[in-house]
Parts: C-alpha cells; sequence; structure tokens
C-alpha cells in the first residue's frame, strides 16, 4: 500500500491541481503519470448540476464509444425461441432462462451486462434486489431490455457503455485504456461529453456540467476545462 501511495505522490506532482487542462493536455498527461504496471483503465468522472432525488432529473442511458473501452464485455441474454437463438448467433456469451436466474440466485456472476427481452421482465425482475445494487438490472433507457437482442449484443461487444448520474449527481465511466493512442481516447471522450450534453433534462437548472476528470485506475485526476453549455 505504502508503495502505491509513493507512485501516485510522485505522479501527482506532476499534476497541477488547480489548472483544468484541454482534454488532449489531460490525456497525455495521464499516460504519462499511469503508475501501475498493468493496462490501466482510463476513467471519466463528471459532476452534472442536477438533483437526482427528482423523476425530472435522472440522466441515465447509454452510449457506443467509437473506439470500445478495451475491455470484452460478458454479455448474458435472458430470451426463448427464436430470440435466444438471436442471441446465441450474435455472439452473447450466455443465453437461457430460469437456468440463469437459479444460478444468479446461487451467487453466480460470471457476466458484465444482462440484456432481457421484454416477455422475460416478469421473471427477471425477481432478481432486482440481487442485481440492483450492483447496476446490473436490465432498463429500457440503456437498450438492455429489448427484442432488438442482436442489435443489442453487437453494441454492447462494440464498446457500449451505460452513464448514469449517481445521488451525488456524479457519473463515471470508462473510456479506454492507457494503451490506447491519444486521438482514440480524446474521439472517446468527446462522445460520452456529447451525449451527457444531449440528456441534460429540461428541468435542470443553473450550471448543467459543473467539473470533469480523468484518471487512470491507480492514478491521480486531471481536471479538464467543461464545455461552456
Amino acid at each position: 500500500m505504502t508503495k502505491r501511495g509513493k507512485k501516485y505522490q510522485e505522479a501527482a506532482k506532476v499534476i497541477d491541481r488547480q489548472k483544468a487542462y484541454d482534454v488532449s493536455e489531460a490525456v497525455k498527461l495521464i499516460k504519462e503519470v499511469a503508475p501501475a504496471a498493468f493496462d490501466e483503465s482510463v476513467d471519466v468522472a463528471v459532476r452534472l448540476g442536477v438533483d437526482t432525488r427528482k423523476n425530472d432529473q435522472q440522466v441515465r442511458g447509454a452510449v457506443v464509444l467509437p473506439h470500445g473501452t478495451g475491455k470484452t464485455q460478458r454479455v448474458l441474454v435472458f430470451a426463448k425461441g427464436e430470440k435466444a437463438k438471436e442471441a446465441e448467433a450474435a455472439g452473447a456469451d450466455y443465453v437461457g432462462e430460469s437456468e440463469y436466474i437459479e444460478k444468479i440466485n446461487q451467487g453466480w456472476f460470471d457476466f458484465d451486462v444482462i440484456v432481457a427481452t421484454p416477455d422475460m421482465m416478469a421473471e427477471v425482475g425477481k432478481l432486482g434486489r440481487v442485481l440492483g445494487p450492483k447496476g446490473l438490472m436490465p432498463n429500457p433507457k440503456t437498450g438492455t431490455v429489448t427484442f432488438e437482442v442482436e442489435k443489442a449484443v453487437n453494441e454492447i461487444k462494440a464498446g457500449k457503455v451505460e452513464y448514469r448520474a449517481h445521488k451525488d449527481g456524479n457519473v463515471h465511466v470508462p473510456i479506454g485504456k492507457v494503451s490506447f493512442d491519444d486521438q482514440k481516447l480524446v474521439e472517446n471522450y468527446n462522445t460520452l461529453i456529447d451525449i451527457l450534453i444531449k440528456a441534460k433534462p429540461a428541468a435542470a437548472k443553473g450550471t448543467y456540467i459543473k467539473n470533469i476528470a480523468v484518471s487512470s485506475t491507480m492514478g491521480p485526476g486531471v481536471k479538464v476545462t467543461a464545455p461552456a453549455k
């Protein structure tokens, strides 16, 4: 723990914590100071001026990043009949019905995303107490409750990420790996920020995007200039 702390502190010295950097500069800095020996994720944290206690100020959805996240998502699909065959053909890792509900109830979580057809939601909904706290519950807003199973699986495999404003208005989303080209990280970042701007609730007043920071998994955060919107 001390070793990690030392590397973190050394990395932090390179960054001006009072300054908001252009995204290109921020990405370059993050890559320079990433302290870990493994290929760290690059994450974006956005503070939104929304009150998530109010239903008309929820910010939630999904976006396909042009260059993916560098992580292959394991997809579980709840579907039957032709839709189950469609999911298998699209490359879903697991496809089934009650047998997977049983496995999850027994503590199985070897997947990253769940897609469910609407006719399966009565059964999948019973897993709410287990899946909800982990952020794994399928939701129509993120395109994971749908009869368009092939499209859903393809998008997830191509680099679709979900975003959601939490209680404090913060949104955390991975946009790639430290090993990515700078330009790919910048393009993924811009795609995410654009979609967040479009998702601004009509009821949100005042400054919508309050601040933005990017960081690697083990590295310090770097402030990024927020768009004037």
